[in-house]
This record gives C-alpha cells, sequence and structure tokens, in this order.
C-alpha cells in the first residue's frame, strides 16, 4: 500500500494578528504554539510518519517542532527536553516549499541566522538565493507553478521510497497560499494548524498529482 501526504498548514503566526506585512520571517504568535502543540495530541496518522518536509520559515519550522516532537527523531531538539524519539521520523527543510509573496513576513531569514535559532537542524539544503524572491523562487504565477510542480514530483518519489517501510506517509508543512498551488485545488483554505491528507497520482500527460483521500 502507498504511503500518504499530510499537507498542514503552519499555527498563527504574529504577522496574522498584527497584519504588519514588513516584518521579516515572523514566528508564531502564543497561541500558534498552543495550536501546533495541540496538532500532535489529535493528528491521527503520528504513527505512519516517515518523513516531515517543511518550508524554512520560522513559523513553519516551529509548527513543525511542536506539532511533531513525537514524531520527529530527537536529534532535532536539545538534549533534556524529552523531546524527539528514538529512530524518529527524518526532517527535511525545502525552501521549495516557502510561501508565495515577496512580502518580507513570506520571505526566509538567512541560514546563519535560522541555525543560530535551531541549531539541532540540518539546513545545508537551503541554496544559495533561496530568500531573494527571484528566479525559481520568484513570486510570480509561473515560477509558483513551477515550485510547486517540482514539489509534487518529490513527494511522489518520496512515497515510493518510502513503500514498503511501516512508516510510508509523508507530511508537508508549509503556507496557505502556496498549499493552494501544491494542492492543484485553489479553494483549499486550511485553518491555522489545518492538515489535510492526499494520494499522490499522475494525470494523462505524466503530471504528478494530489489527490484528495
Amino acid at each position: 500500500m502507498a504511503g500518504r501526504v499530510h499537507l498542514v498548514r503552519h499555527a498563527e503566526a504574529v504577522h496574522n494578528v498584527e497584519k504588519d506585512f514588513s516584518r521579516l520571517d515572523p514566528e508564531l504568535t502564543p497561541l500558534g504554539k498552543q495550536q501546533a502543540a495541540a496538532l500532535a495530541t489529535t493528528f491521527p496518522y503520528a504513527s505512519d510518519i516517515g518523513v516531515i518536509i517543511s518550508s524554512p520559515l520560522r513559523r513553519t519550522i516551529q509548527t513543525t517542532l511542536l506539532a511533531f516532537s513525537d514524531v520527529l527523531d530527537r536529534r532535532y531538539y536539545a538534549q533534556g527536553f524529552g523531546k524527539g524519539i528514538e529512530g524518529g521520523a527524518e526532517l527535511i527543510l525545502d525552501p521549495g516549499l516557502q510561501e508565495r509573496s515577496a512580502l518580507p513576513c513570506d520571505t526566509g531569514s538567512e541560514s546563519a541566522v535560522l541555525e543560530r535559532e535551531f541549531p539541532e537542524l540540518d539546513f545545508s539544503g537551503l541554496v544559495e538565493g533561496w530568500t531573494r524572491k527571484e528566479g525559481a523562487f520568484g513570486a510570480d504565477d509561473e515560477a509558483v507553478e513551477k515550485r510547486a510542480e517540482g514539489a509534487r514530483r518529490g513527494l511522489k518519489d518520496r512515497v515510493e521510497a518510502l513503500r514498503g517501510g511501516e512508516r510510508r506517509d509523508v507530511v508537508v508543512v508549509t503556507h496557505g497560499v502556496f498549499m493552494k498551488f501544491l494542492s492543484g485545488d485553489h479553494s483549499i483554505d486550511l485553518p491555522k494548524a489545518g492538515w489535510k491528507t492526499f494520494s499522490t497520482a499522475e494525470d494523462g500527460k505524466g503530471a504528478v498529482v494530489l489527490v484528495p483521500i
């Protein structure tokens, strides 16, 4: 049986409340941290997760670490806090999952800044220029569609790689607008820390699509 893909929207962030979109890469609010922590107790497929792929913005990283602290491998947490599990899920930070717009609130922090804030995480996958909102990371429809297409193809490959294992599901923690492109459903509007489950398939032209389950 093929694994599933669970798309998760980040929890409430500061710019969602203050409406200050000039704030660079805002963090979660106290309520947002509660929302993410609550997801840890309500998400029904925790034991099936093999890989979690997150946008590398602060709010998505924080959501991931809080919501999946009983799923992720313990190497992603500081020692002595009882977070993470031995042999837990892998965490991948993918700049292709960042939010669409070029506003500061939707722009990531430099790798060196994130490394200081989250020293247990691996930021080696953040390519040069991922915060500039140019080229492959541009905010125009064509660039965002191409990012989403690449992400879907990567998800299909990831699900195939996990096939046959005990933990076959993939979680993607991303943003509300980019999720519309990723899912192919421009009406999708999950609540903060909300999630929806999909399977991967190919359409008649060989393009990878996400199919709601």
